[in-house]
């Protein structure tokens, strides 16, 4: 399985209230849980059990567009990453799904 998905997280998110008021960031838990809801639209069915590994590379900023690669690497294992619009490089991981 690969695939692609657009995403952008609004300004108004409720979890955005607070985080850096005079600089505003998407959080990492918040990236965590969009990639997850990516993922199970891309692989119906799939649940994550755990987050293998991550990395946060890059700042994402909210009401920006960017784009969710996954890649099944072995059986469930799933590689991500998280690119802005010029390819640069937000986040990169690997998912482990459940049985």
């Amino acid at each position: 399985m690969r695939a692609v998905v657009t995403r952008r997280i609004a300004s108004d998110h409720p979890c955005l209230a607070g985080h850096f008021p005079d600089n505003p960031v998407v959080p990492a838990t918040l990236l965590l849980e969009t990639i997850a809801a990516a993922l199970a639209e891309a692989l119906p069915g799939a649940r994550v059990a755990a987050i293998a590994w991550a990395k946060f590379q890059k700042v994402l900023r909210p009401d920006t567009a960017f784009h969710v690669e996954l890649e099944e690497t072995a059986p469930r294992l799933v590689a991500f990453a998280c690119r802005d619009e010029g390819g640069g490089l937000l986040a990169e991981g690997r998912l482990r799904l459940r049985p």
